[in-house]
């Protein structure tokens, strides 16, 4: 970032916290799903149940920081402003959440849940069970893809998600605190 650039961005910063703290979060998480897809269409990761579950937040959050952004441009009342990035928060805190349980399934530290990390039982009501095989693909939610210094893609999203919670936390707080 060049020198002009980062004074604008803290310009922005000091002047219109909440409108940063929304174009942070949409950019951010904009930038997260964007590489989830990378991994998924370009490397030929495909995500298990957890993970796919784990981008709700993103698809949530991503438009809403981006009206967020737009009302706080346009200097809506700053309750509203605080009160969108406030779900914000909540809903990248809940992601953490999920992704450390994730995480922690991958490292075997608890168990997950059954369709993507139990025991293959049911594979088809009788009939023929060579079919059944070449036709299941099971993603294990149990078994990382993928890891880049020990830690794997939910490792990662724990701490994604965590800032992107605190960045829209502290928008909401400064907000808040401005429409009093």
């Amino acid at each position: 970032m060049h020198g002009t650039q980062a004074f604008g961005m803290q310009a922005l910063v000091r002047s219109r916290p909440a409108l940063a703290a929304a174009v942070v979060v949409a950019a951010g998480g904009a930038a997260t799903i964007l590489g989830a897809y990378y991994f998924q269409y370009v490397m030929g990761l495909r995500p298990c149940p957890l993970c796919l579950e784990q981008r709700i937040a993103f698809y949530v959050s991503i438009p809403l920081a981006v009206v967020v952004a737009i009302a706080a441009g346009r200097d809506a009342p700053r309750g509203i402003v605080a009160a969108g990035l406030g779900v914000i928060a909540l809903a990248m805190l809940f992601n953490s959440a999920l992704a450390l349980f994730h995480a922690g399934v991958e490292w075997k530290w608890w168990p997950g849940p059954l369709e993507c990390s139990g025991p293959l039982t049911d594979l088809g009501a009788g009939g023929d069970l060579l079919s059944s095989l070449t036709n299941l693909t099971i993603v294990r939610c149990d078994e990382a893809q993928w890891r880049f210094l020990g830690l794997s893609l939910a490792g990662y999203d724990v701490f994604i998600s965590l800032a992107l919670a605190a960045i829209a936390a502290w928008g909401a707080v400064v907000a808040w605190r401005a429409a009093r």
